[in-house]
């Protein structure tokens, strides 16, 4: 009978110089939506227990509801600066960075927009709410605080992003910083689609009627 032939061990050839390799296209993206999902997950806790509060009545008191005039003012900003930003990341695709670096900088300012409304709206709700009032005021405070801080570092990354001397991809990281960065941004923004929804336009209903 015949020896069975040694087994071929594959042998790794040295990289040589200058070599690159194919970058992942998603790399820090997954990073990013499990980021996403942690934060989704702690608002969605956040609404379960706005509803749970409500149900009791003894605590619940709700005589005049948020007024809607910054909040949907609010709303148009955010989602425009979503507009703004995903028309920048479409610039980049084009290799024009320069008026992609400007969509990123208008949304910037919309958001710091959206922010110095955010204190307008707390020194009006303030007069007539606070988070000690009731089980109301603690939990309207608390989302809306939550997303305010949400807000602050979706504008530290894209900050971050802003003084990147180059957009193009590279090895190294952070690798395709617009479009990760650009991705916390809109989860915000559609954050507060739900906060405007529950938090604003749900009480106006049941009062009001309309």
């Amino acid at each position: 009978m015949m020896a069975a032939a040694a087994p071929v061990q594959a042998t790794r050839l040295p990289r040589q110089p200058g070599t690159r390799y194919p970058l992942d296209k998603s790399r820090g993206e997954w990073a990013m939506w499990l980021t996403i999902a942690t934060e989704g997950s702690l608002f969605v806790c956040l609404f379960a227990s706005y509803f749970y509060l409500a149900n009791n009545k003894n605590r619940w008191a709700i005589d005049h509801p948020p007024k809607l005039h910054y909040a949907l003012i609010m709303l148009a900003v955010l989602l425009s600066s979503s507009f703004v930003l995903h028309w920048g990341e479409s610039q980049l695709k084009k290799q024009r960075y320069v008026a992609a670096r400007v969509g990123l900088g208008i949304t910037i300012l919309m958001g710091l927009g959206f922010l110095a409304l955010s204190a307008f709206e707390y020194m009006e709700h303030w007069k007539d709410l606070t988070p000690d009032s009731n089980s109301y005021g603690s939990i309207f405070y608390t989302i809306v605080s939550f997303h305010a801080a949400h807000v602050i570092m979706g504008l530290l990354m894209l900050s971050y992003t802003l003084t990147l001397p180059r957009y193009s991809p590279t090895s190294r990281s952070p690798y395709r910083p617009y479009h990760v960065a650009g991705l916390y941004w809109h989860f915000v923004d559609i954050v507060w689609v739900f906060v405007v929804a529950f938090l604003y336009v749900m009480p106006n209903v049941r009062v009001y009627g309309f």
